[in-house]
């Protein structure tokens, strides 16, 4: 591993090369498998990932959202019942046509995402206006043949992914859902501590079947944003294709509406890209697979410095914070470099003096300066996290208020950041644009009342965002 900050990549210099070192330093992912785009999730990266399913699966409970789990088979039949959705992903399905060495009736897809599969099962499980609103969600790989350049967590073949499904008595209902969408998007940027927009998708890059998609775009390093999200409403789109109806008060038959909410892996793009440093990982507290590493000092008490660092470690975990003892061979000032490119909040140094005096000596991630504490403080630990939470947020508004800038005309157009501008809708406007500026119209930014002159054709326009992406 890289223990000095001087051989790491210069972020800023070359953010490219800075995320692919820090992904194989600090062992998050492995992309030497020998299928493009199909990574090994190494023990470090998939504890950051579980932490953030954790959160999903207490925030989607909170909102009535129950996990299922349907299998990653679905058939063609299955897939073609819906058209316009199964063209949106015809070149990116992989297909399953052998059983062993026996061609299946039947040619068999992994999911590129489960439409197809749960909405043949609705119909089964939705018949009446009592069993509605229908609200449940996985936590499962999907599958796409990605032919681009592939990247680690941003663009690959297998995808961790969070996919939320849900049907309603109507339109105004689904909508109501769109906003608890919301809520959990915003508990869990908050928890990340990752600042977006939300853009309305023009319609030849909405989810294919849907009636609309919002997306949650962020601006990352490299003048790129990143799509960390997005929620769609299909009204009745699928239902009427998958037969999904349910009998009213009334005793009429009507079709269910629907919206579904998609999250993935880059997430964690997002976090290790946004946050991290020179110096590797900065990590917010929730997702930090380690939250705590004291770091004993060698001196002639070592014995006694191990019994108080183990004393201080028990009192840590009794608390619920994730902790580790780092009593390894290695000095100390390569234990600080190691730990520190690892993204861990807060170390606690615990040398001769400490143990003297029932102190602790506390470092933040975030901070250059260390705090001496009591011993009887330990309880205030979480504070300390809090803390580190609070200057990474504040880092990244700093970032993400950098990097998104309104402009008033086409000549500012190739400004190296995430731009908004009134824009009239038209793909004509937005060709004109990306031809100037490599910079895809991300569409209308949501609840923005505000009009304008498009800044193409002078047309009326909404306000709009447009960005090269990844």
């Amino acid at each position: 591993m890289v223990k000095d900050k001087c051989q790491m990549e210069n972020k800023k210099i070359d953010f490219s090369e800075w995320y692919n070192e820090i992904i194989d330093t600090a062992k998050l992912s492995d992309k030497r498998y020998n299928i493009k785009g199909m990574n090994v999730w190494l023990p470090y990266g998939l504890k950051i990932i579980h932490s953030i399913d954790s959160l999903l699966r207490e925030y989607s409970d909170d909102g009535g959202i129950e996990e299922v789990s349907f299998p990653v088979l679905i058939s063609r039949e299955q897939l073609e019942v819906e058209f316009e959705h199964v063209k949106g992903f015809e070149n990116e399905i992989y297909w399953v046509t052998k059983g062993g060495t026996t061609p299946l009736d039947i040619d068999l897809a992994l999911r590129p995402t489960s439409e197809a599969a749960m909405y043949t099962m609705f119909p089964l499980w939705i018949r009446s206006h009592s069993d509605l609103p229908f609200r449940i969600y996985q936590i499962v790989n999907v599958y796409r043949y990605e032919t681009k350049h592939t990247r680690s967590f941003i663009r690959v073949r297998e995808i961790h992914f969070y996919e939320a499904h849900t049907a309603h008595v109507d339109f105004e209902d689904a909508e109501k859902q769109m906003d608890e969408y919301l809520k959990i998007m915003e508990r869990l940027s908050d928890d990340l501590c990752i600042y977006f927009s939300m853009d309305i998708r023009p319609d030849w890059d909405k989810f294919p079947g849907a009636m609309y998609s919002v997306a949650f775009d962020t601006p990352m390093p490299g003048y790129r944003s990143l799509q960390i999200g997005t929620i769609h409403e299909y009204g009745e789109n699928f239902a009427k294709n998958y037969g999904i109806k349910y009998l009213d008060e009334n005793g009429d038959m009507k079709y269910v509406s629907q919206t579904t909410f998609g999250l993935s892996e880059r997430l964690m793009a997002a976090v290790i890209g946004i946050h991290g440093d020179d110096k590797g990982l900065v990590l917010p507290y929730k997702l930090a697979p380690v939250q705590v590493i004291i770091v004993p000092i060698p001196s002639d008490n070592y014995d006694e410095i191990i019994e108080y660092s183990n004393g201080i470690k028990s009192k840590l975990m009794e608390i619920g914070i994730r902790c580790q003892i780092d009593n390894s061979d290695y000095t100390p000032g390569y234990k600080f470099n190691e730990w520190e490119m690892r993204g861990v909040p807060v170390r606690i140094e615990i040398g001769k003096r400490e143990v003297n005096d029932k102190t602790l000596t506390i470092s933040l991630r975030t901070r250059k300066k260390k705090i001496k504490i009591e011993l009887e403080e330990i309880s205030n630990m979480y504070q300390y996290l809090k803390e580190v939470n609070l200057d990474i947020k504040s880092k990244a508004s700093e970032f993400y208020m950098a990097n998104k800038v309104f402009i008033d005309s086409l000549e500012k157009i190739k400004e190296d950041k995430m731009v908004t501008a009134y824009w009239c809708g038209s793909k004509a406007c937005s060709d004109e644009i990306e031809s100037l500026s490599e910079k895809a119209a991300l569409g209308a930014v949501r609840n923005d009342g505000t009009s304008g002159p498009c800044i193409v054709c002078g047309s009326p326009g909404k306000l709009s965002a447009f960005s090269r992406t990844y």
